[in-house]
């Protein structure tokens, strides 16, 4: 198959992206490598630099490429840049998401695969952990705007047949998660811990995550290409892992061997989630099969490697 995927040179995407190539795909990148890295591209991949934002280059790319799936990871994601600013966050993840879809409309594409966030959605959890049902009670202007491009795939999918899943992932960890931002505190930590730096948590430890290794993300990104027509399904372990529990599986796989430093909370973050992925076992034949100690242990290894290369 034709496919396009948005924000391939990112974290997420770009591991998406090697993965349809290996199964024999033909794969087209668009990301404008704000977060995302040129050396994730992968060079068996057509590659466009252009921003979601600008719609004339968006509609040039799929005009010229004509996808049949096209997989939408590109965002802006960071929950306190979206705090900060609201219209920056709502222009690149609502009017960028209606660009790529409106292009996909225009050349007949058959099937939007989009990447939404249960990290944020669901606000502050009345139950846990968390199905599809819980009530979207979104506490960032982030949260808001992933759900909000939710509904515009369930209008176009009502007015003009244009088919999506829709994937909310938990927290997502691994390889190529980017230390220098905000999100991704498994990177950030353990790129500090191997420099021998403090890293700092925001709270007393206790919040909570629900962390899915991002080779299982991966899998339920192939598995969409073909079912979960129509459906919203959660990508995650429900298992909920204090941030404490985080600090010492890395330390442990990274050798460091002092504390952390505790700061006051930061707006924006949300004391705990968790969220059941029955659905996605049941309509999509999708598990996690990564064990949180042993994911933490090849990030650690794979940033060990990469400041070895930097070095």
């Amino acid at each position: 198959m034709k496919i396009l995927v948005t924000g391939g040179a990112g974290f997420i995407a770009s591991h998406i992206v090697d993965r349809y190539l290996q199964l024999g795909h033909q794969v087209t990148v668009i990301d404008n490598l704000s977060t995302g890295r040129r050396e994730n591209l992968n060079p068996a991949a057509k590659f466009y630099e252009v921003d979601i934002t600008n719609a004339n280059r968006v509609a040039e790319v799929f005009a010229a490429e004509r996808p049949q799936i096209v997989n939408h990871h590109a965002a802006q994601m960071d929950v306190r840049r979206s705090v900060a600013e609201p219209i920056f966050d709502a222009e690149t993840n609502i009017i960028g998401s209606l660009n790529v879809i409106h292009s996909a409309l225009q050349v007949g594409s058959k099937k939007i695969i989009y990447a939404s966030t249960g990290g944020a959605i669901y606000g502050e959890l009345e139950y846990s952990p968390a199905d599809e049902q819980h009530p979207i009670r979104p506490l960032s202007p982030y949260g808001i705007s992933k759900h909000s491009v939710e509904h515009y795939l369930y209008l176009y999918q009502h007015l003009e047949g244009l088919d999506f899943t829709v994937l909310r992932y938990s927290n997502v960890y691994g390889p190529r998660q980017n230390p220098h931002g905000e999100a991704g505190v498994v990177a950030i930590f353990g790129k500090q811990m191997l420099a021998g730096q403090q890293p700092t948590i925001f709270g007393d430890g206790t919040d909570t995550r629900d962390y899915v290794f991002v080779s299982d993300v991966v899998e339920a990104n192939l598995l969409a290409l073909e079912a979960g027509s129509g459906e919203i399904f959660n990508i995650s372990t429900a298992q909920a892992t204090t941030v404490q529990q985080i600090f010492n599986f890395i330390a442990q796989a990274s050798g460091y061997e002092g504390e952390p430093n505790y700061a006051p909370p930061r707006p924006g973050d949300l004391r705990h989630n968790a969220l059941d992925a029955a659905k996605a076992q049941q309509l999509l034949g999708w598990t996690p099969k990564m064990n949180l100690s042993e994911g933490i242990a090849l990030t650690v290894e794979y940033l060990r490697e990469s400041e070895l290369q930097a070095g």
